[in-house]
């Protein structure tokens, strides 16, 4: 005898309970929600962190400190090998690259990593470059400019 011929025989899921059809079923009238309040009434769920009208802990402590968080800049990163699909002597900024579709959004900051190899002479234009990166740019004989 194996597990699932037990539970196949005894049945896997509980029936669903169908409320509201008349007192003979005992979940007729109200449905097993009582009478009358929040919970009677459809579409009656708490959201989350409620405390029943009280002033809620979040509220309550009180805030300290500084969070840098607010002022962090999040670059949108382009590697060597992504370059690569650009013509010879072309410049490359970020739409540009936008356009080719490497990038989401034109006007958030880019950086330039060195990841991969570039072959083709390019002009780049970016807010920030890694070392590498600005190394082999050079090396292929394209130039770097900063925003």
């Amino acid at each position: 005898m194996k597990l699932d011929d037990i539970l196949h025989s005894a049945g896997k899921y509980k029936a669903h309970r169908r409320v509201g059809r008349g007192t003979g079923s005992g979940q007729g009238k109200t449905s097993g929600r009582g009478t009358k309040g929040f919970y009677s009434r459809s579409g009656a769920a708490r959201r989350l962190g409620y405390e029943g009208g009280q002033t809620p802990i979040a509220f309550r402590i009180p805030k300290r400190g500084f969070s840098n968080a607010y002022f962090k800049v999040v670059y949108q990163v382009v590697n060597m090998c992504d370059l690569e699909q650009f013509e010879a002597g072309a410049r490359v900024d970020a739409a540009t690259l936008f356009k080719a579709g490497v990038i989401g959004k034109p006007q958030e900051p880019l950086k330039i990593l060195g990841t991969g190899t570039l072959s083709k002479k390019l002009t780049v234009v970016a807010n920030k470059f890694s070392a590498t990166a600005a190394k082999k740019i050079a090396e292929a004989g394209g130039a770097v400019e900063s925003v």
